[in-house]
């Protein structure tokens, strides 16, 4: 492609509200342009990064036995309501009413479409195994919109979903479709990891998140470097301490603690390790036909409180945190100064408090603190003992190899072992060979297509610009000639290398502007096209061109008659992507 023949529209600055470095370079690089909050338009040279991501996505879902087709945007509202997810999904989905005044909503995903077709399609075990899948623009109503297409409100979306006749089968189709993501993230140059994940939203007994790992992440992954364990910290494994509880060394001593209401300055104040603290955080447990349950839940001073992991707890799901008026009407003193000594409430203590002791907590007056407190002899033991916390980076691993690390990872593909939760509201049967009719098994597997784009720029880009990996690049050459309206031997030596180029089926893309070199040049590392030609008259005298990889230092040059061939040995494994 000749610039002059298509659109190039970089910016020097990208707006300010640009956060993230793939909204600030998508703007800048001129991929997408934003239409209102949380909407963008996908100008030319986007839209050919969008399409070669969707390509690989197809040919990998292609390959993995998966039927594509495609379903309306727009989706009845009584669907929704069979599963109770009308009233579930709350204000993310947005609603309209047509002509009739009948309800429907923007789809934010496909379960209860791809449900109906196949209750209304499927009859017999004969006709599954079967696995749809859609290239999609879906819609989910941010209440907060940020960080370009990373978390807009309109999207392009893969969603596939699987009908099985059994547990044993679906595990089948859900591997499959877990290979099918490795190959396609792989075939995409990306770094990444899968890594075990709550359900959430979308129900279901198991599932896989996939990682592009990235330091502007919103994700924190926990991994063993010694072994495949990986999962999001939302679920991994806090393991209880080895050895059991520390012998008792000292008495129960009040101390005053005044102005000190965290563990930290606690801590300091005492001269203690925030490990020998406690914090006590307060909660309502809700419980359908009876009264909100306030519990206490207990984790050390350097831990966090993983909510998911918290709303496993029997009885604690779900759960909101006390208004400070709730805990001073019951318990007598502020969030700051409470502690588990002396209280008639339910407990539930993380495994690591309860391997604690020697331990410093609230003493439930302002302005004051136990130290020394023990299980046993200063409070009952634990009601229920619990893995409640965020895992931390030295953890060990869960599968006993090793020690945990953390990273950031942006999510970009979800796979869910779905079971009956579906079929089962919406009566998805098959008749088996008995001739017994039974539900069938369902998964479903979603790839954030405009998301990739995005996480693969922050994964790959300088203070430069974009560096895409070959497979997502929207061309893999650039050529750029140096006067090229000004020298018939620059504009002559250019257009033969492009026509050469074209002509071994390498996408070539041709800087023809009548613009200075400098802006050529800073132009094409904003982009971020993998590798670059540069034609200029001075190394022509002595025959040569120069070449350079994005990622490289400093330029190479290459004898003219060498450089379709010192270009098709750069390429990745090979490979030429056509236009």
């Amino acid at each position: 492609m000749r610039a002059s023949q298509y659109y190039i529209a970089t910016l020097k600055e990208a707006p300010q509200e640009a956060e993230l470095a793939s909204h600030r370079l998508m703007l800048r690089a001129g991929l997408i342009r934003k239409l209102s909050s949380g909407l963008y338009s996908w100008m030319p040279l986007g839209l050919k990064v969008l399409r070669r991501v969707e390509s690989v996505v197809r040919e990998e879902m292609n390959r993995a036995g998966a039927l594509e087709m495609l379903a309306p945007p727009i989706q009845p509202a009584e669907l929704w309501q069979e599963t109770g997810r009308w009233d579930l999904y709350g204000p993310m989905m947005l609603r309209i009413k047509d002509r009739a005044e009948r309800e429907f909503c923007y789809a934010p995903t496909a379960e209860e479409v791809l449900c109906d077709i196949v209750r209304k399609e499927i009859r017999s075990y004969r006709q599954l195994p079967v696995n749809f899948y859609q290239v999609q623009t879906k819609f989910r109503d941010e209440i907060r919109p940020r960080f370009g297409v990373m978390r807009a409100r309109e999207f392009t979306m893969k969603d596939a979903y699987s009908f099985d006749t059994s547990f044993e089968n679906l595990q089948k189709s859900y591997k499959a479709m877990y290979d099918a993501y490795t190959r396609i993230f792989t075939r995409l140059g990306l770094q990444f990891r899968a890594v075990a994940a709550d359900s959430g939203e979308i129900g279901g007994t198991g599932s896989h998140e996939f990682q592009v790992l990235a330091r502007s992440g919103e994700d924190a992954i926990a991994y063993a470097p010694d072994s495949d364990y990986a999962a999001n910290v939302e679920l991994a494994e806090a393991v209880a301490p080895a050895g059991g509880r520390a012998p008792t060394a000292q008495q129960m001593q009040k101390v005053a603690t005044p102005g000190k209401h965290t563990c930290e300055a606690v801590a300091a104040f005492l001269g203690i390790p925030i490990e020998r603290t406690i914090k006590s955080l307060v909660v309502m447990a809700s419980a359908e036909g009876r009264p909100d349950e306030m519990v206490m839940l207990l984790v050390r001073g350097d831990h966090m409180l993983n909510e998911i992991k918290a709303t496993k707890v029997a009885g604690l799901k779900p759960f909101r945190f006390a208004t400070d008026a709730e805990i001073r009407e019951r318990l007598g003193a502020p969030a700051g100064s409470l502690g588990p000594v002396g209280h008639a409430i339910r407990i539930v203590a993380d495994r690591t408090v309860a391997a604690m002791g020697d331990f410093c907590c609230g003493a439930n007056d302002d302005g004051y603190h136990l130290t020394g407190v023990n299980w046993g002899r200063d409070l009952p033991e634990p009601e229920t003992v619990a893995d409640i916390r965020n895992v931390i980076a030295g953890d060990p691993s869960p599968d006993g190899k090793g020690t945990l690390e953390l990273v950031r990872g942006i999510e970009v593909g979800h796979v869910f072992q779905l079971r009956t939760t579906y079929s089962a509201k919406m009566g998805v049967t098959y008749i088996d060979e008995k001739g017994e009719t039974k539900p069938m098994e369902m998964g479903c597997y979603g790839i954030g297509v405009t998301r990739v784009v995005a996480a693969a720029i922050e994964q790959n880009h300088d203070e430069k610009g974009i560096i895409w990996p070959e497979p997502m690049a929207p061309f893999l050459v650039a050529i750029v000639p140096m006067g090229y309206g000004r020298s018939e031997l620059v504009k002559a030596t250019a257009d033969k290398l492009y026509a050469d180029l074209l002509a071994e089926g390498i996408d070539t893309f041709l800087d023809d502007r009548d613009e200075r070199p400098g802006v050529l040049l800073a132009d094409q590392e904003l982009i971020g096209i993998p590798h670059r030609i540069v034609v200029g008259d001075r190394g022509l005298k002595e025959g040569v061109v120069e070449y350079q990889h994005r990622r490289d230092a400093a330029a190479t040059k290459v004898a003219l008659a060498d450089a379709v061939a010192h270009l098709r040995s750069r390429l990745v494994h090979g490979n030429v992507a056509k236009g």
